[in-house]
């Protein structure tokens, strides 16, 4: 634990550099920073597999949960909660699309700055602790507030062992969370904006990230049972402006409740957790042409899941992780067929993820993730379309994914270590079905194969 004469400046680099991060409105991504490795004077590949992230180890998941409060590091850069980190890449579909996916884009072959953002991620004092984002988009020139967890927690003890609880304000539900097989965090870490994404995903699969704020509250026992619950609701119109976040499906007519509840079991170099998540919420749908105004009547989600993951860290030399994500989604449309954007108003979405990483030396890794996406067919919402429509009403879709990263900072005896992180991907997306079909699936000529995507990326933290 720090002595008292260690708080007292943390306390106030932290208060200062929030003040200065608040100039900043802010690309999902949030991972490793090296300021986290500065704090507690352990290299990057202590908390991250493959010492970059955003995959944590159980160190790693232990500093989060203990609200990124950990201390141990020496000099002033311990006491400088600021971090950033920049991303760069190159994107090429097997089919050119028929139009530029943005403003000053090609239809294909496209190198890009993905962004550029800012981090205001430490320790403020033994119970307070944040992880703040803000990122300026390359793509679309915005700037946005990002993943952002800010935690209050405390740990007591309980016969011969631990209890810690605590609570979070944060940007989304599973934005907080420890575990890699979570929709915020799971497999694939970095992927194209200048691609083609399917056109349905889970409330729970990002439907509130970046335009809610949550607050929940959470329990971790004996290192091993974690229990966290809370409820999520909308900004307003007015700070979405400020943030420079869209509102996404819908405002949420009443806080949306979200529980979360895993175990986890430590061994031999090895871990290993089993987990289930829950979010329920009653939307006011929205349109690019309308804000959501409740005239229409309501959406309503229900997302149950279940995780779980493993992980061989042995030695370090040779790690090997495995995660999965089942989610099923029970929805109610009405306010949607209301708004004449879908047709039904019953219908589900089912969704699963899995993935394998193997690292060398935190240095050299593969990964291998497959995604599958089943649900209701609906011809108003799934509506034929250049690129983006279904031909067939459906949003089935499938794809495997396949990277390979080179990472030759991160340890602990690194070049510019803790100051500096890189990692070079080399990522590719192969579709056997796309929006409910393979040929012709959007019912202007193109196949499934044709969004099949190379992404080449550069990522520096600093």
């Amino acid at each position: 634990m720090p002595n008292a004469a260690n708080r007292q400046p943390r306390t106030a680099a932290f208060a200062l550099a929030l003040a200065a991060f608040a100039g900043l409105f802010g690309a999902r991504p949030a991972r490793a920073v090296p300021s986290f490795a500065a704090q507690t004077g352990q290299p990057c590949a202590m908390c991250h597999i493959g010492a970059f992230g955003p995959q944590l180890t159980p160190f790693g998941r232990a500093f989060k949960i203990g609200g990124y409060t950990q201390d141990g590091g020496q000099g002033p850069a311990a006491h400088i909660p600021l971090a950033a980190f920049i991303l760069s890449s190159f994107t090429r579909t097997q089919g050119s699309q028929p139009t530029p996916p943005a403003d000053h884009f090609n239809t294909n072959d496209n190198p890009a700055l993905d962004q550029i953002s800012l981090f205001l991620a430490g320790r403020a004092s033994d119970n307070v602790g944040a992880f703040i984002q803000g990122t300026y988009s390359g793509i679309d020139q915005s700037i946005v507030l990002d993943n952002s967890d800010l935690r209050l927690t405390r740990e007591f003890p309980v016969a011969d062992t631990s209890l810690r609880v605590g609570l979070s304000l944060n940007s989304g539900p599973t934005v907080q969370d420890p575990y890699n097989s979570t929709p915020a965090w799971i497999f694939p870490f970095a992927s194209s904006v200048l691609a083609p994404t399917p056109a349905a995903a889970p409330l729970l699969d990002g439907g509130l990230l970046g335009n809610s704020v949550g607050l929940t509250a959470y329990a971790w026992y004996d290192r091993s049972v974690y229990a966290e619950a809370g409820a999520y609701g909308t900004r307003s119109p007015s700070l979405l402006q400020i943030t420079g976040d869209s509102l996404g499906p819908g405002a949420t007519a009443q806080p949306a409740p979200y529980v979360r509840l895993a175990y986890e079991w430590n061994w031999n170099g090895q871990s290993a957790h089993i987990g289930a998540l829950a979010l329920a919420a009653s939307l006011e749908p929205a349109i690019a042409s309308r804000f959501a105004d409740g005239s229409f009547g309501h959406d309503r989600y229900v997302d149950l899941a279940v995780d779980g993951g493993y992980q061989f860290l042995g030695s370090g030399r040779h790690v090997a992780t495995a995660d999965l994500l089942l989610l099923h989604e029970n929805r109610s449309l009405d306010g949607s067929v209301g708004m004449g954007i879908a047709s039904r108003a019953d219908g589900n979405l089912t969704e699963a993820r899995a993935t394998f990483t193997y690292y060398f030396d935190a240095t050299y890794g593969v990964t291998f993730g497959v995604h599958a996406l089943t649900g209701s067919a609906d011809p108003v919402l799934y509506a034929p379309a250049p690129v983006t429509g279904s031909r067939s009403g459906r949003p089935d879709t499938t794809d495997f994914v396949i990277e390979a990263d080179w990472i030759p900072f991160g340890k602990a005896d690194s070049w510019a270590a803790p100051f500096a992180n890189l990692k070079l991907g080399a990522q590719y997306t192969a579709y056997t079905k796309f929006n409910g079909g393979t040929g012709n699936y959007d019912g202007f000529g193109r196949s499934a194969s044709a969004n099949d995507t190379l992404y080449l990326y550069a990522w520096l933290a600093f």
